[in-house]
């Protein structure tokens, strides 16, 4: 059974700095896509950055530049570095993997304040 343990989110100031990681076990991250979601309170969740099989990362508008995901595949970890944060940043965080995503984490808050 596949399972996803996210961990790092918190409360910082804006402009600041947090990593966000997501602990695989089951499969290794490496044969499937990858992607970190966000979802604010009172709002859809959306999709932060997304990793493909072949590699190649794509990151949500709002994020780009700031963001930036990698995967450790010896240790089945994913990461998310997230610069520069912005109010509008605050929400839970969730990995998940597969295309579309078949298993989640349970997610880590991030609040980002003024």
């Amino acid at each position: 059974q596949v399972q996803l343990v996210e961990s790092g989110g918190g409360s910082v100031q804006a402009g600041e700095s947090l990593k966000l990681s997501c602990a695989a076990s089951g499969t290794p991250f490496s044969i499937e896509p990858t992607g970190w979601y966000r979802q604010a309170p009172g709002k859809e969740r959306e999709l932060v950055a997304y990793r493909r099989s072949s590699g190649s990362t794509d990151y949500a508008d709002s994020v780009r530049g700031r963001f930036t995901m990698t995967r450790a595949n010896a240790k089945n970890m994913l990461y998310l570095q997230m610069n520069n944060l912005k109010p509008e940043d605050t929400a839970m965080y969730y990995c998940a993997r597969g295309d579309p995503p078949h298993s989640w984490g349970q997610g880590t808050q991030v609040t980002v304040s003024s």
